[in-house]
């Protein structure tokens, strides 16, 4: 009884221990974490997410010139309409801009854009975010159309900056927190 006893409790404290581990190698190095970029590849539309700074428009405008996409659906209310206008500033025509204008979350610039996807039958969607919001975004999407293939080509802007403030440290930090959020209330598997 006390050997089990033991092998119980060593087991347990190899877990916490390999458990703090991963927690600081995720907190030292969220890149390798938080990122998901499938590199160079083409689909239908590009689908831009509300939030972030200026860096997603940017991205997606270079991906639009890249020729990676045909078309671009700027997701977000209050955002889509300045992300809008930089990527008509960025020299993207506004006849391949559509907005979808009532999304607030992440899940629901999934399920508001999807509907549009569907009704447009789109088969394939690159997903422009920020890097650090690239793993939950691209799963929530996944989670809620299986049968669109989707894509993640992230902007790194913020990530090359050398000087972070500790306001963006702490969204990058709360994206800890959202991915088991997103998987425990929707079924978002950050994984």
């Amino acid at each position: 009884m006390i050997r089990k006893l033991k092998f119980i409790f060593k087991t347990a404290a190899a877990f916490f221990v390999l458990l703090l581990l991963l927690a600081a190698a995720a907190f030292l190095f969220p890149q390798k974490f938080l990122c998901v970029d499938s590199g160079a590849v083409k689909a239908d539309v590009l689908v831009v997410l509300g939030g972030g700074s200026h860096d997603r428009p940017e991205r997606a405008a270079e991906l639009f010139r890249e020729n990676a996409a045909a078309r671009i659906i700027v997701s977000g209310l209050g955002d889509c309409e300045i992300n809008r206008q930089l990527l008509l500033e960025a020299g993207v025509p506004a006849n391949v801009i559509q907005l979808e204008d009532q999304s607030r979350t992440t899940r629901e610039n999934a399920e508001f854009t999807i509907k549009l996807l569907r009704e447009q039958k789109v088969k394939s969607v690159v997903i422009v975010t920020s890097w650090y919001h690239s793993r939950r975004a691209l799963n929530c999407f996944r989670r809620y159309a299986s049968e669109i293939k989707f894509y993640s080509c992230p902007s790194y802007i913020d990530f090359k900056r050398a000087d972070w403030s500790r306001n963006f440290e702490k969204r990058i930090y709360l994206e800890y927190v959202k991915l088991p959020g997103y998987w425990i209330r929707y079924g978002v598997c950050p994984f």
